[in-house]
C-alpha cells in the first residue's frame, strides 16, 4: 500500500482529557481530535484499545482480548445523554488526578455506573437502541460470545482460565451450555458495554475522519494468555494436551541484556496455515474495522519467532523458529485487499526481516534517540532516513526527547547538536523538526515531546512491571500556540 507523506501525534486513549480519572471517548477525544485538526495533522496513533488486567499492571498489550474494547474508556456522559445515567452519578470518584490514570479507582467506579446504565437500558431503551444493540451482537458474534462469557466465567472462577475446573477450562459443551445460562446476567451485562464502546467509538472516529485524520491502531503480535482468545482458540496455539503453552514469547539476550521472556503463548503456525488463518483475518476485520491503519509490533516474530520453553525462566533457554513470513501476508492481502500496515522492526533487524517488510512495501520505524550521533550516516539520524519509513521522535516505550536528551553522554550531546544544528534550546523542538523534515513518509511526535516534558511523563518502561501506562494530559495542555507551531512545521516540511 502507498502511504501519503503525512505527519500525525501519538496519544493513548487512557491519557486524554477527561472528568472520571482517565481518558474516554467523550469531549477530551474530540478536543484532541480538534487540537490536531488546528495543527494540521493527518494522523493519529495510539495504544491497543483492548480491556487491560491490573495484574498485569494495565498494560495494552497484555489485554483480556485481541477484539474487544476497553470498558473504561466509555464516556460517561454519553450514557447520560442517553438517559441511561444521572447528573449526580456522573462526580468523579474520590482520590483521581488529571494528570496520571489510577486504575484500581476508575475500574471500581465505572464498574458501578456500567451497571447502572445496562440496568436502565433493560427497562427503558426505545425500540431503535435495542434494535442496534440486537444487530451489534449478531454481527460481532464470532467473538463477542466467547468473550462475554469468558470475562462472566472469570468472576465466576476468580482468576485466570488456566486455573478453571477442566469441564470450562476445555470448553465442554455441556458445560458451557450451564455456565450460559447460569452466568446470563453478566453474559448479557458484557455484551451492552461493548455494543456501547463500539457505537462511542465509531461516533469518534468519524468525527476525526470528517476532518481528515486517520486512525493508526496498535496489532500486538501476540495476546495474552489469559485471554479470550486463548480460551476460545487454543488449537491456533502451541498448547499441550492440557491447554497449557509449549513455549512462550521473547527476544533472546544480547550483547546489552539479558534478553525478555514476555510469558505469551506462541503461535502453532502449522495449523494457522492448514486452516487458512482463519483466526488472524477475524482479527484483522475486527481491527479494520476500528483504525485506518495498523501498527504491527514486533514484525520480526512474522519471519521468526524466539520460543522460550514454558518451563523455563531465562530467556536464553529459547530457540529461533520458522515463523509464516511471505504465504502469510500474501493470505491476508488477498482477503483484505491491501495492506496498511507500519511495522515495528526495530532491534533484530536481519537481512531476513528486511527482506519480507521491503517485499511488501512497508513502512519500518526510525527513533533518533536509537541513533548513534557521532557516526556518519547512522540509520536512527533523522537526515538519514528513507522514504519507505516512519519517523518518530519518541514512541510509547521511550523516554521523552527531553529526558532522553539530558541523560546523554557529552561526546554524544555534541554531535546531536552538530547534526541537528542546534544548541540544545528547546531540544523536543528540534526533533519535531528534524523528524517532520525527513524523507519518512509519515513522521509522529507525542504530546509529552510537544510540551517538552522530561522523564516524568514517560508513557512505560519496557520491562518494568509497575508505574506505567498512566500519564495523562489536561485540557490545558491542548495548548493552541502548541498546535499553532506544529501547523507552521507541517506545512514548511511538505506534510
Amino acid at each position: 500500500m502507498r502511504f501519503d507523506r503525512q505527519a500525525g501525534v501519538f496519544l493513548h486513549l487512557t491519557s486524554l482529557p477527561g472528568p472520571h480519572g482517565i481518558g474516554d471517548l467523550g469531549a477530551g477525544a474530540r478536543a484532541f481530535v480538534d487540537f490536531l485538526d488546528r495543527a494540521d495533522q493527518s494522523l493519529w496513533q495510539f495504544c491497543p484499545l483492548g480491556p487491560t488486567s491490573g495484574a498485569h499492571g494495565d498494560s495494552p498489550y497484555q489485554s483480556y482480548s485481541a477484539f474487544a474494547g476497553n470498558p473504561l474508556l466509555v464516556d460517561l456522559r454519553g450514557l447520560a445523554e442517553r438517559g441511561y445515567l444521572d447528573d449526580a452519578e456522573l462526580d468523579p470518584p474520590a482520590g483521581v488526578s488529571p494528570h496520571e490514570v489510577r486504575y484500581d479507582r476508575v475500574r471500581e467506579f465505572k464498574r458501578d455506573r456500567l451497571e447502572r446504565a445496562h440496568e436502565r437500558f433493560r427497562a427503558d431503551a426505545p425500540a431503535t437502541e435495542r434494535e442496534r444493540f440486537a444487530a451489534f451482537r449478531d454481527r460481532e458474534s464470532d467473538w463477542l460470545a466467547d468473550y462475554a462469557l469468558f470475562m462472566a466465567l472469570r468472576g465466576e472462577f476468580d482468576g485466570a482460565w488456566t486455573e478453571w475446573p477442566d469441564p470450562v477450562r476445555t470448553r465442554d459443551p455441556d458445560a458451557i451450555e450451564r455456565y450460559c445460562e447460569e452466568l446470563s446476567a453478566e453474559i448479557r451485562h458484557r455484551t451492552f458495554v461493548q455494543w456501547v464502546f463500539d457505537e462511542q467509538w465509531h461516533d469518534l472516529a468519524s468525527y476525526a475522519r470528517e476532518r481528515g485524520i486517520g486512525l493508526v491502531g496498535d496489532l500486538p503480535i501476540y495476546v495474552a494468555l489469559d485471554s479470550a482468545d486463548v480460551w476460545a482458540a487454543p488449537e491456533a496455539f502451541d498448547l499441550d494436551a492440557g491447554y497449557r503453552p509449549r513455549a512462550v514469547a521473547g527476544v533472546p539476550p544480547n550483547p546489552n541484556d539479558d534478553g525478555q521472556r514476555w510469558g505469551n503463548p506462541v503461535y502453532d503456525w502449522e495449523t494457522l496455515r492448514a486452516e487458512g488463518y482463519g483466526w488472524w483475518l477475524a482479527r484483522f476485520e475486527r481491527l479494520f474495522d476500528l483504525v485506518d491503519i495498523a501498527r504491527i509490533d514486533h514484525f520480526k516474530g512474522f519471519d521468526e519467532f524466539w520460543a522460550i520453553p514454558a518451563g523455563a525462566d531465562s530467556p536464553a533457554a529459547g530457540e529461533w523458529r520458522e515463523g509464516p513470513g511471505a504465504h502469510f501476508f500474501e493470505s491476508v492481502r488477498e482477503h483484505l485487499g491491501e495492506l496498511p500496515f507500519f511495522v515495528e522492526d526495530l532491534g533484530f533487524l536481519d537481512e531476513s526481516v528486511v527482506a519480507l517488510r521491503d517485499r511488501f512495501g512497508f513502512p519500518g520505524m526510525r527513533v533518533p534517540q536509537y541513533a548513534d550521533w557521532c557516526e556518519e550516516g547512522h540509520m536512527y539520524q533523522p537526515m538519514h532516513f528513507p522514504e519507505g519509513s516512519v519517523g518518530y521522535t519518541s514512541t510509547h516505550d521511550t523516554d521523552t526527547v527531553v529526558g532522553y536528551y539530558r541523560d546523554l553522554p557529552d561526546r554524544q550531546r555534541e554531535c546531536l547538536h552538530y547534526n541537528l544544528g542546534t544548541d540544545g534550546t528547546d531540544i523536543h523542538w528540534a526533533f519535531v523538526e528534524a523528524v517532520y523534515n525527513s524523507e519518512a513518509v509519515a513522521a509522529l511526535t507525542t504530546v509529552q515531546d510537544l510540551l517538552g516534558l522530561g522523564s516524568e511523563a514517560r508513557f512505560n518502561v519496557p520491562g518494568t512491571a509497575t508505574g506505567n501506562w498512566q500519564w495523562r494530559v489536561t485540557q490545558e495542555g491542548l495548548d493552541p500556540e502548541v498546535a499553532d507551531r506544529l501547523r507552521r512545521i507541517t506545512d514548511r516540511t511538505i506534510r
